[in-house]
């Protein structure tokens, strides 16, 4: 079995919502990420033999498999094929997962892994609102005989997971607000050391995130209400509505040796979990079990860690189950500063661990994201 490589990785900045990449078509911004990753990678674009991107909420601009469309207005070859898929959050991990798992196969030697969203163009749940607006219902769970059979009409959104997880948990407002903190200040350090600037390419004069806030603070974030009455996250505590792309070319071993290629890291382990649909956002506990279990690694073992801020009580239960040493996990900020533009997270946290790992020469890299539905994949990159 071949192993898989990462070869080259390369991501927009992360655009808040209605800001510099607003008003682009999520065609052209695929488009601008898959140009980049293809002359980075200095692998001739005929050569690539599938591209597989994320992308939820696949209406208007988005719709038509967004994978191929974006690879066409990139101007690249029309025969290398495409295909979008939807695994919630964890949507462009996914795509590297099954781009992974081609090569190691052999039925595939390149393979593109990436995943695009515009949320300020189309809004997270916008799909769900057309289908009502069809007369087809608003739930789409609970309209589901089978669904109602076994869950009865209990509330399935990740709002309600991530409050029902900060109770289960007992992890408080300040708790949560100390962790969105931390991750506005790693984030802002982050920019201004450079620490980015080798992953972003930029649109236009749009060349660093825009997420971050230099002027958080925990008496801001206090005066802020909570998402629902007597609950505990605010917006504050949870990740930011975003827009980018990302990508990374994966390659196997015929493919590296025969194109001389340096590749930035190996795919060590792939997991991928379902966990409990109500709480929904667990998974990444029973992931990272998983991913541990199967490589005889340990969480010391390892020494970046990305664990995606959908929400700080998602961290903060994840890092009090597995007794994690938070100054390794999302060490130049998260979603809730950075962003998550959904269908292209999964891409973007993997193509900056990747560089941190390269920093500061850390063996082992984990990423691990919890996913609608409950849901959580977990990636094992090994430096080469």
């Amino acid at each position: 079995m071949s192993n898989a490589y990462i070869v080259a990785a390369v991501r927009t900045p992360v655009g808040r919502r209605g800001g510099g990449l607003a008003a682009v078509h999520p065609a052209d911004l695929g488009a601008h990420v898959l140009r980049e990753l293809m002359d980075r990678s200095g692998v001739a674009p005929d050569l690539v033999d599938d591209v597989i991107l994320g992308c939820l909420d696949n209406v208007g601009p988005q719709t038509g498999c967004i994978a191929r469309t974006a690879w066409l207005a990139a101007g690249l070859p029309t025969h290398v094929p495409g295909v979008t898929i939807d695994r919630q959050c964890g949507s462009s991990q996914q795509a590297v997962h099954f781009a992974a798992q081609a090569v190691m196969s052999g039925t595939a030697d390149f393979v593109v892994a990436g995943g695009v969203q515009n949320m300020s163009m189309i809004p997270m749940g916008t799909s769900q609102r057309v289908g009502a607006e069809m007369g087809l219902g608003e739930d789409p769970f609970t309209s589901s005989v089978g669904w109602f059979e076994r869950y009865g009409d209990q509330p399935v959104n990740q709002f309600h997971g991530a409050e029902a997880i900060a109770e289960r948990w007992s992890i408080s407002r300040e708790d949560m607000e100390q962790l969105a903190l931390e991750s506005h200040r790693r984030a802002v350090r982050a920019i201004d050391a450079g620490l980015f600037e080798d992953e972003i390419v930029a649109w236009g004069d749009l060349s660093v995130d825009e997420g971050p806030r230099r002027d958080s603070s925990l008496e801001v974030m206090a005066g802020l209400r909570t998402l629902r009455p007597g609950g505990r996250l605010t917006a504050a505590t949870s990740s930011q509505i975003s827009d980018a792309a990302s990508a990374v070319l994966v390659a196997g071993d015929r493919a590296v040796e025969e194109h001389v290629l340096q590749p930035l890291a190996r795919v060590h382990h792939l997991t991928v979990v379902g966990s409990d649909p109500h709480l929904m956002l667990t998974g990444p506990i029973a992931a990272t079990r998983r991913a541990l279990e199967r490589t005889g690694l340990s969480l010391d073992d390892i020494g970046v860690i990305e664990v995606n801020e959908a929400f700080a009580s998602v961290v903060l239960a994840w890092a009090r189950e597995l007794d994690a040493d938070m100054a390794k996990v999302n060490v130049n900020g998260g979603a809730i500063s950075l962003g998550h533009p959904i269908g292209a997270s999964g891409t973007r946290l993997m193509t900056s661990m990747i560089g941190e790992m390269r920093r500061s020469g850390s063996r082992y890299g984990l990423q691990v994201m919890c996913e609608g539905g409950g849901q959580a994949n977990a990636t094992v990159l090994e430096l080469v």
